[in-house]
C-alpha cells in the first residue's frame, strides 16, 4: 500500500450538486432557485430569524420577567457540612482556601454560609456572608465569624 491508491470507503463519499450546468444536468434553468423573488437573485441575504414578512417567533412571544445585572451570586455553604469537614480533617479555622482545597468553591466564587444542619465544633468561619441562623449557630457553638 502507498499514498497514490488511498481512496475513501465504498459509500462514505458523494458527488456534490453541480449548479447551473445547462438542462441536460436536470439543474440548469433556475438552478434550484425557483422563479423570481429575492430568494433567487444574487446578493439574497436575510436577518436572522426573518420568516419572509410574517412577525418573526422571538417578536411573537410575549416577553417574561427580568433579569438583574447588579444580583450577587453566593455559593451557599451549610454548617452540616463545615462540621462534616470539621470532623473529617480535624479544622479549627475554615476560610475560603480551605473551601476550595475541599472543593466546595472555585476561583472567583463568593462564599454564604447557610444554617442548615447543626455545628458542634467551635470554628472561625471566614466567609463573605452569613445568614442569622448560621450566625447564630456558629456562636451558640463557641466561634467566631470574620466576613470579607
Amino acid at each position: 500500500m502507498n499514498l497514490s491508491n488511498l481512496k475513501p470507503a465504498e459509500g462514505s463519499t458523494k458527488n456534490r450538486k453541480r449548479i447551473g450546468r445547462g438542462t441536460g444536468s436536470g439543474r440548469g434553468g433556475t438552478s434550484t432557485r425557483g422563479h423570481k423573488g429575492a430568494g433567487s437573485r444574487s446578493g439574497k441575504k436575510t436577518k436572522i430569524g426573518f420568516e419572509g414578512g410574517q412577525m418573526p417567533l422571538q417578536r411573537r412571544v410575549p416577553k417574561v420577567g427580568f433579569k438583574n445585572p447588579n444580583r450577587v451570586e453566593y455559593v451557599g455553604v451549610n454548617l452540616d457540612v463545615l462540621q462534616e469537614l470539621t470532623d473529617k480533617y480535624t479544622l479549627t479555622t475554615i476560610d475560603f482556601a480551605t473551601l476550595r482545597e475541599h472543593g466546595l468553591a472555585s476561583k472567583n466564587d463568593l462564599i454564604k454560609i447557610l444554617g442548615r444542619g447543626e455545628l458542634k465544633a467551635k470554628l472561625e468561619v471566614t466567609a463573605h456572608a452569613f445568614t442569622a441562623t448560621a450566625q447564630k449557630a456558629i456562636e451558640a457553638a463557641g466561634g467566631t465569624i470574620v466576613k470579607l
